[in-house]
C-alpha cells in the first residue's frame, strides 16, 4: 500500500482547490478512467456548506462524537461543519496544498498525513471517511491492512462512519438482472487519474464497495457493520464498530 504524500507537480486537486479559494470561479477538475468516459469534478462542490451536503454526509456529521478524525479531508468542508457543531476534529490529507487551504479556511487541527502511514498511531472516538470514503482502500485485497489500521486508530467503543456506492447498477439489464463477470475481479475496483490545467496526477486505484461485501470483510477482522442510511442511487452510509 502506498503511504507517500503528494508533490505539487502531481496534485491537480490541490492546485484547483487553492486557486478556487483565492478566486472563486466555475472551474472543474478533469477525471479519467480506463473503465469510464471522461468526467469532471466541479471544484465548488468541494466547498459546500452543511446545508448543501447530502443526507448521508449530514447524518455522519451529526452522529460523530468525541475526538474525530476526518480522513481525506480535501478542502475541509466536513471539518468546518463539525467545528460549527462545537466538535473536536482533526483533518488529514496527503496534499500539502489541500492542508494549507484547510488551515486558511479555519480548520483548527490539520495534519499532512497518509492514513496508511504506520507511524501514525493516535486514537480517535470517531473516524469519518466521506464522499465515497471507502475509495482510499483501493482494492479488496487491501482490506486486511485497512481494518488493522482502523483497529489501531479507534478507541474502545469507537465508530467508523464510511460511505460508498454499489456500482452494480452499471451492469443492470433491462429485465432487472445483473450481468457481472465474476472472473474479472470485484466490479467496484476502478482506476482514476485527475488533471487541472497542465497539472496531471498519477493514476490511482479507487474502491466502490457494496454494503454486503463491506460487512463480510469487516466481520473477518472483528468488526460489526450497521447500515445507517441509504441514498437515492445505490449509495449508503455504514457504521463500523469493534465487536
Amino acid at each position: 500500500m502506498n503511504t507517500s504524500l503528494l508533490t505539487p507537480d502531481k496534485d491537480p486537486m490541490g492546485h484547483a482547490v487553492s486557486e478556487y479559494y483565492r478566486k472563486p470561479a466555475s472551474i472543474n477538475i478533469r477525471v479519467f478512467s480506463s473503465q469510464f468516459d471522461e468526467d469532471v469534478i466541479p471544484v465548488s462542490h468541494l466547498f459546500r456548506s452543511y446545508p448543501e451536503m447530502s443526507p448521508l454526509e449530514k447524518r455522519a456529521i451529526d452522529l460523530a462524537t468525541g475526538s474525530i478524525l476526518d480522513i481525506g479531508a480535501g478542502a475541509g468542508c466536513h471539518a468546518l461543519a463539525l467545528q460549527e457543531q462545537k466538535k473536536e476534529v482533526t483533518a488529514i490529507d496527503i496534499s500539502p496544498l489541500l492542508v494549507e487551504t484547510m488551515k486558511e479556511r479555519g480548520v483548527r487541527q490539520t495534519k499532512l498525513l497518509n492514513f496508511f502511514d504506520p507511524g501514525f498511531q493516535e486514537q480517535y472516538d470517531t473516524i469519518l471517511m466521506l464522499m465515497n470514503g471507502a475509495g482510499i482502500i483501493g482494492k479488496t485485497e487491501n482490506m486486511p491492512l485497512f481494518f488493522n489500521r482502523i483497529k489501531q486508530l479507534l478507541t474502545p467503543g469507537g465508530s467508523l462512519y464510511l460511505d460508498s456506492s454499489d456500482l452494480r447498477y452499471l451492469y443492470e439489464e433491462e429485465d432487472g438482472s445483473f450481468e457481472i463477470d465474476l472472473a474479472a475481479g470485484y466490479y467496484g475496483e476502478v482506476d482514476f487519474q485527475m488533471q487541472y490545467k497542465t497539472v496531471k496526477g498519477d493514476s490511482f486505484d479507487w474502491l466502490y464497495i457494496d454494503f454486503q461485501t463491506l460487512g463480510y470483510y469487516a466481520s473477518q477482522y472483528g468488526f460489526r457493520t450497521e447500515l445507517i442510511e441509504e441514498g437515492e442511487h445505490y449509495d449508503y452510509l455504514a457504521r463500523i464498530t469493534k465487536r
